[in-house]
Protein backbone atom coordinates (compact mmCIF):
# COMPACT_ATOMS: atom_id res chain seq x y z
CA UNK A 1 0.00 0.00 0.00
CA UNK A 2 1.48 3.31 -1.05
CA UNK A 3 0.64 6.75 0.23
CA UNK A 4 -1.10 7.79 -2.98
CA UNK A 5 -3.61 4.97 -2.50
CA UNK A 6 -4.49 6.27 0.93
CA UNK A 7 -4.72 9.95 0.23
CA UNK A 8 -7.92 9.57 -1.74
CA UNK A 9 -9.62 8.73 1.55
CA UNK A 10 -8.42 11.98 3.10
CA UNK A 11 -10.18 14.07 0.48
CA UNK A 12 -13.43 15.57 1.68
CA UNK A 13 -16.54 14.10 0.07
CA UNK A 14 -17.56 16.17 -2.93
CA UNK A 15 -21.11 16.55 -1.67
CA UNK A 16 -19.85 18.12 1.50
CA UNK A 17 -17.51 20.50 -0.25
CA UNK A 18 -20.56 22.05 -1.86
CA UNK A 19 -22.28 22.81 1.45
CA UNK A 20 -21.88 26.47 2.29
CA UNK A 21 -20.11 27.15 5.53
CA UNK A 22 -18.60 23.69 5.53
CA UNK A 23 -16.35 24.33 2.55
CA UNK A 24 -13.34 25.05 4.75
CA UNK A 25 -13.05 22.03 6.96
CA UNK A 26 -9.29 22.35 6.82
CA UNK A 27 -9.61 25.55 8.80
CA UNK A 28 -6.22 26.28 10.32
CA UNK A 29 -6.23 27.46 13.89
CA UNK A 30 -4.30 30.48 12.60
CA UNK A 31 -6.82 30.91 9.78
CA UNK A 32 -6.95 34.17 7.86
CA UNK A 33 -10.32 33.32 6.35
CA UNK A 34 -13.28 35.59 6.92
CA UNK A 35 -16.71 34.44 7.98
CA UNK A 36 -18.15 35.44 4.62
CA UNK A 37 -15.56 33.33 2.79
CA UNK A 38 -16.42 30.30 4.88
CA UNK A 39 -20.16 30.79 4.54
CA UNK A 40 -19.92 31.25 0.77
CA UNK A 41 -23.33 32.86 0.82
CA UNK A 42 -25.16 29.70 1.87
CA UNK A 43 -27.21 30.23 5.02
CA UNK A 44 -29.83 27.48 4.92
CA UNK A 45 -29.54 25.65 8.26
CA UNK A 46 -31.01 22.44 6.82
CA UNK A 47 -28.28 22.27 4.20
CA UNK A 48 -25.63 23.30 6.68
CA UNK A 49 -26.73 20.66 9.18
CA UNK A 50 -26.31 17.98 6.56
CA UNK A 51 -22.80 19.29 6.09
CA UNK A 52 -22.15 19.14 9.81
CA UNK A 53 -23.05 15.45 9.90
CA UNK A 54 -21.03 14.79 6.76
CA UNK A 55 -18.00 16.48 8.32
CA UNK A 56 -17.71 13.52 10.69
CA UNK A 57 -16.71 11.24 7.84
CA UNK A 58 -13.17 12.44 7.36
CA UNK A 59 -11.91 12.24 10.94
CA UNK A 60 -13.96 9.20 12.02
CA UNK A 61 -15.33 7.02 9.23
CA UNK A 62 -12.16 5.86 7.47
CA UNK A 63 -8.98 4.26 8.81
CA UNK A 64 -6.72 7.28 8.35
CA UNK A 65 -7.86 9.58 11.17
CA UNK A 66 -9.16 8.93 14.69
CA UNK A 67 -9.21 5.19 13.99
CA UNK A 68 -5.46 5.14 13.32
CA UNK A 69 -4.66 7.13 16.45
CA UNK A 70 -6.91 4.88 18.55
CA UNK A 71 -6.22 1.48 17.04
CA UNK A 72 -2.94 1.29 15.09
CA UNK A 73 -1.13 2.60 18.18
CA UNK A 74 -2.77 -0.10 20.32
CA UNK A 75 -2.39 -3.84 20.93
CA UNK A 76 -5.24 -4.57 18.50
CA UNK A 77 -3.74 -3.50 15.17
CA UNK A 78 -0.41 -3.74 13.41
CA UNK A 79 0.39 -2.56 9.90
CA UNK A 80 3.73 -4.22 9.21
CA UNK A 81 6.15 -2.89 6.64
CA UNK A 82 6.16 -5.66 4.04
CA UNK A 83 9.40 -5.26 2.12
CA UNK A 84 8.96 -1.87 0.48
CA UNK A 85 5.20 -1.90 0.87
CA UNK A 86 3.36 -0.13 3.66
CA UNK A 87 6.48 1.80 4.59
CA UNK A 88 4.87 5.21 4.02
CA UNK A 89 7.72 7.09 5.61
CA UNK A 90 7.50 5.01 8.78
CA UNK A 91 4.13 6.52 9.77
CA UNK A 92 2.51 3.18 10.62
CA UNK A 93 5.53 1.88 12.55
CA UNK A 94 5.65 5.15 14.49
CA UNK A 95 2.07 4.63 15.65
CA UNK A 96 2.58 1.09 16.85
CA UNK A 97 5.93 1.82 18.52
CA UNK A 98 4.70 5.08 20.08
CA UNK A 99 7.49 6.92 18.25
CA UNK A 100 5.39 9.62 16.59
CA UNK A 101 6.41 13.28 16.43
CA UNK A 102 4.78 16.67 16.02
CA UNK A 103 4.95 16.59 12.23
CA UNK A 104 3.29 13.18 11.74
CA UNK A 105 0.92 13.67 8.80
CA UNK A 106 -1.97 11.64 10.23
CA UNK A 107 -1.86 13.38 13.58
CA UNK A 108 -2.00 16.70 11.75
CA UNK A 109 -4.90 15.68 9.49
CA UNK A 110 -6.89 14.25 12.41
CA UNK A 111 -6.71 17.45 14.47
CA UNK A 112 -7.42 19.51 11.37
CA UNK A 113 -10.52 17.50 10.52
CA UNK A 114 -11.84 17.38 14.08
CA UNK A 115 -11.50 21.15 14.48
CA UNK A 116 -13.16 21.47 11.08
CA UNK A 117 -16.19 19.62 12.44
CA UNK A 118 -16.37 21.80 15.55
CA UNK A 119 -16.13 24.90 13.39
CA UNK A 120 -18.83 23.75 10.94
CA UNK A 121 -21.21 22.96 13.82
CA UNK A 122 -20.53 26.29 15.51
CA UNK A 123 -20.90 28.26 12.30
CA UNK A 124 -24.36 26.78 11.69
CA UNK A 125 -25.59 28.41 14.89
CA UNK A 126 -25.34 31.84 13.20
CA UNK A 127 -28.13 31.07 10.75
CA UNK A 128 -31.27 30.84 12.89
CA UNK A 129 -31.58 27.05 13.06
CA UNK A 130 -34.61 25.52 14.73
CA UNK A 131 -34.03 24.38 18.33
CA UNK A 132 -33.82 20.80 17.07
CA UNK A 133 -31.26 21.67 14.38
CA UNK A 134 -29.17 23.65 16.86
CA UNK A 135 -29.26 20.76 19.34
CA UNK A 136 -28.11 18.29 16.68
CA UNK A 137 -25.24 20.56 15.62
CA UNK A 138 -24.19 21.00 19.24
CA UNK A 139 -24.22 17.22 19.69
CA UNK A 140 -21.87 16.75 16.73
CA UNK A 141 -19.64 19.51 18.08
CA UNK A 142 -19.60 17.79 21.48
CA UNK A 143 -18.67 14.46 19.87
CA UNK A 144 -15.74 15.99 17.97
CA UNK A 145 -14.65 17.99 21.01
CA UNK A 146 -14.65 14.85 23.16
CA UNK A 147 -12.23 13.23 20.70
CA UNK A 148 -10.00 16.31 20.65
CA UNK A 149 -9.80 16.25 24.46
CA UNK A 150 -9.13 12.53 24.43
CA UNK A 151 -6.37 12.65 21.83
CA UNK A 152 -4.75 16.04 22.43
CA UNK A 153 -5.67 17.10 25.98
CA UNK A 154 -6.74 20.62 25.01
CA UNK A 155 -9.50 21.84 22.73
CA UNK A 156 -9.43 24.85 20.38
CA UNK A 157 -12.79 26.54 19.92
CA UNK A 158 -14.47 29.55 18.36
CA UNK A 159 -17.71 31.38 19.01
CA UNK A 160 -20.27 31.79 16.19
CA UNK A 161 -19.20 34.57 13.83
CA UNK A 162 -15.85 35.06 15.51
CA UNK A 163 -13.10 36.96 13.67
CA UNK A 164 -11.05 34.22 12.05
CA UNK A 165 -7.95 36.34 11.68
CA UNK A 166 -7.25 35.70 15.36
CA UNK A 167 -6.06 32.37 16.78
CA UNK A 168 -8.78 30.19 18.24
CA UNK A 169 -9.19 30.19 22.00
CA UNK A 170 -8.28 26.99 23.82
CA UNK A 171 -9.91 25.10 26.69
CA UNK A 172 -7.91 22.83 28.96
CA UNK A 173 -8.96 19.17 29.21
CA UNK A 174 -10.94 19.86 32.39
CA UNK A 175 -12.57 22.99 30.97
CA UNK A 176 -13.44 21.28 27.70
CA UNK A 177 -14.85 18.22 29.48
CA UNK A 178 -17.06 20.47 31.61
CA UNK A 179 -18.14 22.31 28.44
CA UNK A 180 -19.14 19.07 26.69
CA UNK A 181 -21.05 17.89 29.76
CA UNK A 182 -22.92 21.20 30.04
CA UNK A 183 -23.71 21.16 26.31
CA UNK A 184 -25.10 17.64 26.41
CA UNK A 185 -27.22 18.34 29.47
CA UNK A 186 -28.55 21.47 27.76
CA UNK A 187 -29.56 19.78 24.49
CA UNK A 188 -30.95 16.45 25.74
CA UNK A 189 -34.43 17.92 26.46
CA UNK A 190 -34.61 19.26 22.88
CA UNK A 191 -33.32 16.26 20.97
CA UNK A 192 -35.88 13.71 19.81
CA UNK A 193 -35.94 10.30 21.44
CA UNK A 194 -34.89 7.20 19.55
CA UNK A 195 -38.34 5.83 20.38
CA UNK A 196 -40.08 8.61 18.42
CA UNK A 197 -41.75 7.79 15.13
CA UNK A 198 -39.33 8.18 12.24
CA UNK A 199 -36.22 8.44 14.43
CA UNK A 200 -33.04 7.28 12.68
CA UNK A 201 -29.78 6.13 14.29
CA UNK A 202 -27.78 8.54 12.11
CA UNK A 203 -29.66 11.55 13.52
CA UNK A 204 -28.69 12.70 17.02
CA UNK A 205 -31.13 11.58 19.70
CA UNK A 206 -31.47 11.92 23.45
CA UNK A 207 -30.05 8.44 23.79
CA UNK A 208 -26.98 9.20 21.66
CA UNK A 209 -26.31 12.30 23.77
CA UNK A 210 -26.67 10.24 26.95
CA UNK A 211 -24.10 7.71 25.69
CA UNK A 212 -21.64 10.53 25.04
CA UNK A 213 -22.43 11.97 28.46
CA UNK A 214 -21.68 8.56 30.00
CA UNK A 215 -18.31 8.57 28.25
CA UNK A 216 -17.57 12.02 29.63
CA UNK A 217 -18.29 10.99 33.22
CA UNK A 218 -16.43 7.68 32.85
CA UNK A 219 -13.31 9.38 31.45
CA UNK A 220 -13.48 12.67 33.35
CA UNK A 221 -10.90 11.68 35.93
CA UNK A 222 -8.64 10.23 33.27
CA UNK A 223 -8.70 13.40 31.20
CA UNK A 224 -7.78 15.35 34.35
CA UNK A 225 -4.83 13.06 35.18
CA UNK A 226 -3.88 10.43 32.63
CA UNK A 227 -0.91 9.20 34.65
CA UNK A 228 -3.07 8.36 37.67
CA UNK A 229 -6.73 8.26 36.62
CA UNK A 230 -9.32 8.81 39.36
CA UNK A 231 -12.93 7.69 39.35
CA UNK A 232 -15.18 9.90 41.45
CA UNK A 233 -18.08 7.96 42.94
CA UNK A 234 -20.54 10.70 41.94
CA UNK A 235 -19.39 10.48 38.32
CA UNK A 236 -19.74 6.70 38.32
CA UNK A 237 -23.24 7.04 39.79
CA UNK A 238 -24.16 9.32 36.88
CA UNK A 239 -22.84 6.74 34.39
CA UNK A 240 -25.07 4.09 36.00
CA UNK A 241 -28.13 6.37 36.08
CA UNK A 242 -27.76 7.36 32.43
CA UNK A 243 -27.36 3.72 31.43
CA UNK A 244 -30.55 2.87 33.29
CA UNK A 245 -32.41 5.64 31.44
CA UNK A 246 -31.32 4.23 28.08
CA UNK A 247 -32.14 0.67 29.13
CA UNK A 248 -35.57 1.78 30.32
CA UNK A 249 -36.56 2.99 26.85
CA UNK A 250 -36.83 -0.64 25.74
CA UNK A 251 -35.52 0.45 22.35
CA UNK A 252 -32.33 -1.58 22.32
CA UNK A 253 -31.20 -5.16 22.85
CA UNK A 254 -28.04 -7.12 22.17
CA UNK A 255 -28.01 -8.37 18.59
CA UNK A 256 -28.60 -12.08 18.13
CA UNK A 257 -25.79 -12.01 15.56
CA UNK A 258 -23.03 -9.67 16.70
CA UNK A 259 -21.99 -8.85 13.13
CA UNK A 260 -25.48 -7.65 12.15
CA UNK A 261 -24.43 -4.40 13.81
CA UNK A 262 -21.89 -3.90 11.02
CA UNK A 263 -23.76 -5.37 8.04
CA UNK A 264 -24.60 -3.53 4.79
CA UNK A 265 -28.20 -3.20 6.02
CA UNK A 266 -27.32 -2.52 9.65
CA UNK A 267 -29.60 0.52 9.62
CA UNK A 268 -32.53 -1.90 9.49
CA UNK A 269 -31.38 -5.10 11.23
CA UNK A 270 -29.21 -3.93 14.13
CA UNK A 271 -30.98 -3.86 17.48
CA UNK A 272 -27.94 -2.25 19.13
CA UNK A 273 -26.83 0.75 17.12
CA UNK A 274 -27.59 4.02 18.91
CA UNK A 275 -25.67 6.51 16.78
CA UNK A 276 -24.25 5.86 13.32
CA UNK A 277 -22.85 7.63 10.30
CA UNK A 278 -25.18 7.20 7.34
CA UNK A 279 -23.89 5.63 4.14
CA UNK A 280 -26.11 5.25 1.10
CA UNK A 281 -25.12 2.16 -0.86
CA UNK A 282 -23.96 2.97 -4.37
CA UNK A 283 -24.29 6.69 -3.72
CA UNK A 284 -23.18 8.92 -0.89
CA UNK A 285 -20.72 7.44 1.55
CA UNK A 286 -17.58 7.63 3.63
CA UNK A 287 -14.27 5.82 3.40
CA UNK A 288 -15.58 2.75 5.22
CA UNK A 289 -14.79 0.47 2.29
CA UNK A 290 -11.08 0.98 3.02
CA UNK A 291 -11.71 -1.52 5.82
CA UNK A 292 -12.56 -4.08 3.12
CA UNK A 293 -9.42 -3.46 1.06
CA UNK A 294 -6.79 -2.75 3.72
CA UNK A 295 -6.62 -6.28 5.23
CA UNK A 296 -7.32 -8.21 2.01
CA UNK A 297 -4.59 -9.96 0.08
CA UNK A 298 -4.20 -9.08 -3.58
CA UNK A 299 -5.64 -12.47 -4.64
CA UNK A 300 -8.69 -12.36 -2.38
CA UNK A 301 -12.15 -11.08 -3.24
CA UNK A 302 -11.97 -8.14 -3.07
CA UNK A 303 -8.39 -7.82 -4.23
CA UNK A 304 -6.90 -5.64 -1.55
CA UNK A 305 -3.87 -3.81 -0.22
CA UNK A 306 -2.47 -6.58 2.02
CA UNK A 307 -1.85 -4.41 5.03
CA UNK A 308 -3.92 -4.24 8.22
CA UNK A 309 -3.54 -7.13 10.65
CA UNK A 310 -4.01 -7.96 14.29
CA UNK A 311 -1.61 -9.48 16.78
CA UNK A 312 -1.62 -13.08 17.95
CA UNK A 313 -1.66 -12.03 21.62
CA UNK A 314 -4.86 -10.10 21.08
CA UNK A 315 -6.44 -12.91 19.03
CA UNK A 316 -5.66 -15.30 21.89
CA UNK A 317 -8.00 -13.36 24.20
CA UNK A 318 -10.97 -14.97 22.40
CA UNK A 319 -12.28 -18.47 23.03
CA UNK A 320 -13.26 -20.68 20.12
CA UNK A 321 -17.01 -20.37 20.84
CA UNK A 322 -17.00 -16.57 20.97
CA UNK A 323 -18.80 -15.35 17.84
CA UNK A 324 -16.87 -12.09 18.06
CA UNK A 325 -13.74 -14.00 17.00
CA UNK A 326 -15.24 -14.60 13.58
CA UNK A 327 -17.58 -16.74 11.56
CA UNK A 328 -19.08 -17.20 8.13
CA UNK A 329 -21.55 -14.49 7.23
CA UNK A 330 -24.30 -14.65 4.61
CA UNK A 331 -23.75 -12.26 1.73
CA UNK A 332 -20.03 -12.15 2.45
CA UNK A 333 -18.48 -15.59 2.90
CA UNK A 334 -20.71 -17.24 0.29
CA UNK A 335 -19.97 -14.44 -2.19
CA UNK A 336 -16.25 -13.75 -1.66
CA UNK A 337 -15.03 -16.54 0.59
CA UNK A 338 -14.04 -14.14 3.37
CA UNK A 339 -15.13 -14.75 6.94
CA UNK A 340 -16.27 -11.84 9.08
CA UNK A 341 -14.11 -11.16 12.13
CA UNK A 342 -10.64 -12.72 12.28
CA UNK A 343 -9.20 -14.61 9.31
CA UNK A 344 -6.25 -16.89 10.08
CA UNK A 345 -4.80 -19.89 8.26
CA UNK A 346 -5.55 -21.04 4.74
CA UNK A 347 -7.88 -18.75 2.80
CA UNK A 348 -10.46 -19.97 0.31
CA UNK A 349 -12.64 -18.66 -2.46
CA UNK A 350 -16.42 -18.72 -2.14
CA UNK A 351 -16.29 -22.06 -3.99
CA UNK A 352 -13.92 -23.64 -1.49
CA UNK A 353 -10.83 -23.34 -3.67
CA UNK A 354 -7.63 -22.85 -1.67
CA UNK A 355 -6.09 -19.51 -2.58
CA UNK A 356 -2.40 -18.86 -3.24
CA UNK A 357 -0.22 -15.82 -2.79
CA UNK A 358 1.55 -14.16 -5.70
CA UNK A 359 4.53 -16.51 -5.40
CA UNK A 360 2.29 -19.54 -5.75
CA UNK A 361 2.48 -20.50 -2.08
CA UNK A 362 -0.66 -21.26 -0.02
CA UNK A 363 -2.38 -18.07 1.08
CA UNK A 364 -2.38 -18.98 4.77
CA UNK A 365 -2.33 -16.04 7.18
CA UNK A 366 0.00 -16.62 10.11
CA UNK A 367 -0.43 -15.43 13.70
CA UNK A 368 3.28 -14.54 13.61
CA UNK A 369 3.91 -11.00 12.44
CA UNK A 370 6.83 -8.58 12.70
CA UNK A 371 6.61 -4.83 12.49
CA UNK A 372 9.15 -5.07 9.65
CA UNK A 373 8.74 -8.18 7.52
CA UNK A 374 11.81 -9.16 5.50
CA UNK A 375 11.28 -12.83 4.61
CA UNK A 376 9.96 -12.85 1.04
CA UNK A 377 7.96 -16.00 1.77
CA UNK A 378 6.25 -14.31 4.71
CA UNK A 379 5.59 -10.83 3.35
CA UNK A 380 2.14 -11.56 1.98
CA UNK A 381 0.80 -13.85 4.69
CA UNK A 382 2.08 -12.37 7.96
CA UNK A 383 -0.66 -11.32 10.34
CA UNK A 384 -4.24 -12.32 11.10
CA UNK A 385 -6.66 -10.25 9.03
CA UNK A 386 -9.76 -8.59 10.49
CA UNK A 387 -13.07 -7.61 8.90
CA UNK A 388 -15.36 -5.90 11.41
CA UNK A 389 -17.80 -4.69 8.76
CA UNK A 390 -19.41 -7.20 6.42
CA UNK A 391 -18.20 -6.60 2.87
CA UNK A 392 -20.94 -5.12 0.71
CA UNK A 393 -20.08 -6.85 -2.56
CA UNK A 394 -23.13 -5.41 -4.32
CA UNK A 395 -21.82 -1.83 -4.03
CA UNK A 396 -18.31 -2.08 -2.74
CA UNK A 397 -17.26 1.35 -3.98
CA UNK A 398 -19.84 3.05 -1.76
CA UNK A 399 -21.11 0.39 0.62
CA UNK A 400 -24.39 0.58 2.48
CA UNK A 401 -22.94 -0.24 5.93
CA UNK A 402 -23.56 2.64 8.31
CA UNK A 403 -20.55 3.57 10.45
CA UNK A 404 -21.09 2.63 14.10
CA UNK A 405 -20.28 5.24 16.76
CA UNK A 406 -22.33 4.05 19.74
CA UNK A 407 -23.89 0.66 20.48
CA UNK A 408 -26.08 -0.69 23.26
CA UNK A 409 -23.27 -3.00 24.37
CA UNK A 410 -21.28 0.14 25.15
CA UNK A 411 -24.06 1.31 27.48
CA UNK A 412 -24.09 -2.03 29.29
CA UNK A 413 -20.33 -2.34 29.67
CA UNK A 414 -19.87 1.27 30.74
CA UNK A 415 -22.46 0.60 33.43
CA UNK A 416 -20.60 -2.56 34.41
CA UNK A 417 -17.31 -0.70 34.64
CA UNK A 418 -18.87 2.05 36.75
CA UNK A 419 -20.33 -0.58 39.09
CA UNK A 420 -16.95 -2.29 39.34
CA UNK A 421 -15.30 1.04 40.19
CA UNK A 422 -17.84 1.64 42.98
CA UNK A 423 -17.15 -1.71 44.65
CA UNK A 424 -20.13 -3.55 43.18
CA UNK A 425 -18.23 -6.16 41.21
CA UNK A 426 -21.00 -8.74 41.60
CA UNK A 427 -23.56 -6.62 39.75
CA UNK A 428 -20.92 -5.69 37.17
CA UNK A 429 -20.08 -9.37 36.60
CA UNK A 430 -23.73 -10.16 35.94
CA UNK A 431 -23.88 -7.55 33.17
CA UNK A 432 -20.61 -8.69 31.59
CA UNK A 433 -21.73 -12.32 31.63
CA UNK A 434 -25.07 -11.40 30.06
CA UNK A 435 -23.14 -9.86 27.16
CA UNK A 436 -20.80 -12.83 26.93
CA UNK A 437 -23.69 -15.30 26.87
CA UNK A 438 -25.22 -13.59 23.86
CA UNK A 439 -21.80 -13.60 22.18
CA UNK A 440 -21.37 -17.35 22.73
CA UNK A 441 -18.60 -16.98 25.32
CA UNK A 442 -18.52 -18.84 28.63
CA UNK A 443 -19.40 -16.95 31.80
CA UNK A 444 -16.59 -15.42 33.83
CA UNK A 445 -16.22 -16.36 37.48
CA UNK A 446 -14.86 -13.02 38.66
CA UNK A 447 -14.33 -9.49 37.42
CA UNK A 448 -11.15 -7.50 37.96
CA UNK A 449 -9.82 -4.47 36.04
CA UNK A 450 -7.56 -6.79 34.02
CA UNK A 451 -10.51 -8.99 33.10
CA UNK A 452 -12.66 -5.96 32.28
CA UNK A 453 -10.16 -4.37 29.91
CA UNK A 454 -9.86 -7.67 28.04
CA UNK A 455 -13.64 -7.88 27.72
CA UNK A 456 -13.79 -4.33 26.36
CA UNK A 457 -11.21 -5.37 23.79
CA UNK A 458 -13.23 -8.39 22.75
CA UNK A 459 -16.46 -6.45 22.41
CA UNK A 460 -15.19 -3.28 20.74
CA UNK A 461 -12.12 -4.30 18.75
CA UNK A 462 -11.41 -2.10 15.74
CA UNK A 463 -14.15 0.38 16.80
CA UNK A 464 -11.85 3.28 17.82
CA UNK A 465 -12.17 2.44 21.54
CA UNK A 466 -8.89 0.82 22.43
CA UNK A 467 -6.51 3.70 23.20
CA UNK A 468 -9.07 5.46 25.40
CA UNK A 469 -9.78 2.25 27.30
CA UNK A 470 -6.12 1.30 27.76
CA UNK A 471 -5.28 4.74 29.17
CA UNK A 472 -8.23 4.61 31.56
CA UNK A 473 -7.04 1.21 32.81
CA UNK A 474 -3.40 2.29 33.12
CA UNK A 475 -2.19 -0.03 30.34
CA UNK A 476 -1.33 2.36 27.50
CA UNK A 477 2.37 2.76 28.28
CA UNK A 478 2.97 -0.97 28.83
CA UNK A 479 5.00 -3.12 26.48
CA UNK A 480 3.04 -5.43 24.21
CA UNK A 481 3.66 -7.53 21.13
CA UNK A 482 6.04 -5.71 18.78
CA UNK A 483 6.05 -2.63 21.07
CA UNK A 484 8.33 -1.75 23.99
CA UNK A 485 7.15 0.24 27.00
CA UNK A 486 6.60 3.87 26.06
CA UNK A 487 7.07 7.27 27.65
CA UNK A 488 4.53 9.24 29.68
CA UNK A 489 4.39 11.92 26.99
CA UNK A 490 2.63 9.37 24.76
CA UNK A 491 -0.50 9.64 26.89
CA UNK A 492 -1.27 12.58 24.59
CA UNK A 493 -0.55 13.15 20.95
CA UNK A 494 1.54 16.20 20.06
CA UNK A 495 0.02 19.38 18.71
CA UNK A 496 1.15 19.54 15.07
CA UNK A 497 3.92 22.10 14.62
CA UNK A 498 1.95 24.20 12.16
CA UNK A 499 -1.02 24.48 14.53
CA UNK A 500 0.87 25.85 17.52
CA UNK A 501 0.18 29.50 18.34
CA UNK A 502 -0.05 31.87 21.29
CA UNK A 503 -3.09 29.99 22.63
CA UNK A 504 -2.47 26.40 21.57
CA UNK A 505 0.74 25.21 23.20
CA UNK A 506 2.72 22.06 22.57
CA UNK A 507 1.97 19.14 24.85
CA UNK A 508 4.65 18.20 27.41
CA UNK A 509 7.59 16.14 26.20
CA UNK A 510 7.39 17.04 22.51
Amino acid sequence: MKIFNQKKWLVLPVAFLMLGSCTKLNENLNSELTSSQISSGAADPTTLLKGVYTSLRNPFEAPWGVWSLQEVASDEVIIPTRGGDWDDGGDWRAFHLHKWNSFHSRIYSTLKDLTGTTFAATDLLRYNPTPQQAAEARFVRALATFSIIDLFGQAPYREPGENLTQPAKVRSAAEATDFVISELNAIIPTLQSATAAGAKPYIATKEAAKVLLMKCYLNKGTFANRTTPAFDAADMTKVIALADEIIATGKYSLATNYFDNFAPNNENISTENIFTGHNIGGGEGSGLNAFFYAPSHYNMNPGGWNGFSTLSDFYAKFTSTDIRRGTSYAGMTNVGGVKIGFNVGQQFSQNGVALKDRRGNPLAFTPEVNIIEKDVNHLEVAGIRVYKYAIDYAQIGNPNNDWVYFRYADVLLMKAEALMRTSNAAAALTIVNNVRTVRGAAALTSLTPDVMIDELGREFYWESHRRTDLIRFGKWLSAWQEKPASEAKNLLYPIPDNQINENLKQNPGY
